[in-house]
């Protein structure tokens, strides 16, 4: 369809001018077709520029200030990052790997105390009744500690839960059968057994899970602190070789040989290349180190120390059953071969053995093996009185606290050196995980300082080439 304008004349007579021409609108072309042809609008200007040599400098010099800008803060995260999450291992995660073990510890061993005290009635009051008090005081506060970090982990959650559900439920069940002991009612033996059974039916189990999930989360930790920062390293090398060819681009055309702009910025960023490649390079073995050395041989010792707490366990139930102990005795010889295997040189023991060869634990670990080896063989001596009628010996002999012959004594020197192993294993994990984070020490500033001078340095390269062409 055609319009036709209707215009005045010269006269004043109203005149027909032809139709008005279709397409464009009045007031030039749309504000969303302009946007339309922006990026093509773009990209012709680009190449229009990169036509000439100073449109071709000033896109190096752009590129090179934004590449810098990127490098420098992908390495300030990404450094940050790496340094907050050795220093969690230090003073979050270890700790709460610690508290998980200790729960699982204090429960053990409070369940080889509990039978303990039903078998030595004289000294029920005063030492082992003690040590039950302290093993479940223990295992409460290292559970409370261990229930604050689980809240974001529903497996840990479940765990805990159980925890603190079936915990007072065994505490009341000892406390029962120690109250028939004391009347001298032998149904306290009864109650006891059921108490250990809750123990190692629900409660252990839970504690057992607990603690590795925490050291599964521990050992994630610390592979992404050994990580190598890929995104970081590809940036600064992309940088570092965008400033050489930069460089010999410019002394191609123009003869120069020296840019000390370009030159300072090189510098920034081979020195900011190299610090980090060191700083690095040492953090990664260091966190190793802390954790092949550390950690890892710590949760062999204490898997060691909680199997030889169960065989401690039953081993007294065995003698509390009076004849109908087979079971007990079953599992004592199940876990004694867990911790030092069939023969006495292998099991965990000798796993803990190999592995702190050369380190700190190595003496006590050694210590534990030889310990190990005494209680199997006043084992031995104990079942031997029992099986031959002779009860009230095999329970002096196995309550025995003095000297060297006492199955007590025996099992306290080892639970002594394993503790003391996994004390030195956790100071050699804290030591090297602690220095693996001074390497990077002002590592992620440094860098973003360097490549602000790379951004400065290469700004100033640039412009002094380009203040030839005016």
């Amino acid at each position: 369809m055609t319009s036709t304008v209707t215009r005045h004349g010269p006269d004043g007579r109203q005149t027909a001018s032809g139709p008005e021409p279709a397409g464009e609108p009045r007031g030039g072309r749309s504000g969303f077709a302009w946007l339309v042809r922006l990026p093509s609008a773009a990209v012709h200007g680009l190449r229009r520029s990169a036509g000439t040599t100073p449109g071709r400098l000033t896109l190096i010099g752009v590129g090179l200030v934004l590449l810098a800008l990127l490098a420098g803060t992908v390495a300030g995260i990404q450094l940050g990052e790496r340094k907050s999450t050795i220093d969690g291992l230090v003073d979050h995660r270890e700790p709460l790997t610690a508290a998980a073990q200790e729960v699982y510890r204090s429960l053990s061993d409070a369940d080889a105390t509990a039978a303990g005290t039903l078998l030595d009635a004289a000294s029920e009051g005063i030492a082992l009744r003690d040590r039950y008090d302290v093993d479940i005081a223990r295992a409460g506060a290292a559970l409370a500690k261990a229930a604050s970090a689980s809240a974001g982990n529903p497996q840990a959650v479940a765990q805990v839960d159980v925890l603190s559900r079936q915990l007072p439920v065994y505490t009341g069940l000892v406390e029962t059968a120690r109250t028939n002991s004391r009347q001298g009612n032998p149904v306290g033996a009864a109650y006891l057994a059921e108490a250990s059974q809750l123990m190692r039916a629900e409660i252990l189990p839970a504690a057992k899970a607990l603690y590795e999930i925490e050291v599964e989360r521990l050992s994630e930790e610390q592979d992404d602190a050994a990580s190598v920062p890929w995104l970081t390293g590809l940036l600064a090398l992309a940088l570092l070789g965008a400033l050489i060819v930069t460089q010999v681009y410019l002394k191609r055309r123009t003869n120069r040989v020296l840019n000390v702009g370009l030159l300072v910025a090189t510098i920034a960023v081979g020195l900011a290349v190299l610090w980090a490649a060191v700083a690095v390079t040492f953090q990664s073995v260091l966190v190793g180190s802390g954790r092949s050395s550390g950690s890892e041989q710590t949760d062999v010792i204490v898997r060691a120390r909680i199997a030889a707490l169960q065989a401690r366990a039953d081993e007294t139930l065995t003698l509390l059953a009076r004849g109908n102990g087979t079971a007990y005795e079953q599992e004592y010889q199940s876990s004694i071969r867990r911790l030092s295997g069939p023969n006495g040189d292998g099991g965990l023991l000798g796993e803990a053995r190999d592995g702190t060869e050369g380190l700190p634990a190595a003496d006590h670990v050694e210590a534990a093996v030889r310990s190990a080896g005494a209680w199997r063989e006043v084992h031995g001596q104990v079942r031997n009185f029992d099986n031959g009628g002779r009860y009230k010996d095999a329970v002096e002999l196995a309550i025995q606290t003095e000297g060297d012959e006492g199955a007590t004594a025996a099992f306290t020197r080892l639970d002594g050196d394993l503790a003391r192993g996994i004390a030195d294993s956790r100071q050699l994990f804290l030591d090297d995980t602690t220095n693996a984070s001074r390497a990077l020490t002002l590592l992620s500033p440094g860098f973003a300082v360097l490549s602000l001078v790379a951004m400065l340095g290469s700004i100033l390269g640039i412009r002094e080439r380009l203040r030839e062409y005016r």
